[in-house]
């Protein structure tokens, strides 16, 4: 992408030039993402999480998904997000895998609406994942949480099976829990939860 910005920039409308300056930013940030998720990977138990803004973190999880939203005329929205103890490379990952899970399962002629949203809970924030896709089937919900389960392998959007066992790997790490709830053909609602900042809760980092 960077190739075809250099020698070919003058070439282009502005439409095109656009189109690979969104792909060489996502680039980036994707690099950097990748290149601090192996950073964290080498982080010992003891490393202790900072004040991570979510709100922060999930607007960085919108920017890596920003072209694909677009081909998808999907709608996302969020409320105002707090501030935890965490990893925000972790946290961006989170949000990004679930409205990435939205995107890949969302129904033909049905406009695709992801909204996000959090409660306050005793000692923890309760988030939501909201999106009008096609469902999953009542049996499935706790085993997508495992990894490489894949419900639908014959969809061309289907991923590797690797995401929400990732989500859920993340949100225990930081003393969470992730479920779902779900009707077919009516949409998903995935929630965790994530301790407030002051919480007397352990946070096992491993």
């Amino acid at each position: 992408a960077k190739i075809l910005q250099m020698k070919y920039q003058t070439q282009l409308d502005e439409e095109a030039i656009e189109y690979i300056l969104r792909i060489v930013g996502a680039g980036e940030r994707m690099q950097h993402l990748i290149q601090e998720l192996l950073a964290y990977g080498q982080v010992t138990a003891t490393c202790p999480f900072i004040p991570t803004d979510c709100h922060a973190a999930m607007a960085k999880a919108i920017a890596n998904l920003q072209l694909i939203i677009a081909e998808c005329s999907a709608q996302v929205t969020w409320n105002e997000l707090p501030t935890v103890m965490g990893n925000e490379t972790q946290l961006v990952q989170l949000f990004q895998n679930l409205i990435s899970n939205a995107l890949k399962f969302s129904r033909p002629y049905v406009t695709l609406e992801i909204e996000i949203s959090v409660e306050s809970k005793a000692g923890e924030w309760l988030f939501r994942v909201q999106d009008n896709g096609i469902g999953i089937e009542p049996q499935d919900c706790d085993r997508i949480f495992e990894l490489f389960q894949r419900l639908h392998p014959d969809r061309e959007s289907s991923g590797t099976g690797i995401g929400l066992a990732t989500c859920k790997k993340i949100v225990e790490r930081h003393g969470g829990q992730i479920w779902v709830n779900s009707r077919i053909d009516w949409g998903s609602q995935f929630y965790f939860t994530l301790p407030k900042l002051g919480s007397s809760r352990s946070v096992v980092i491993s």
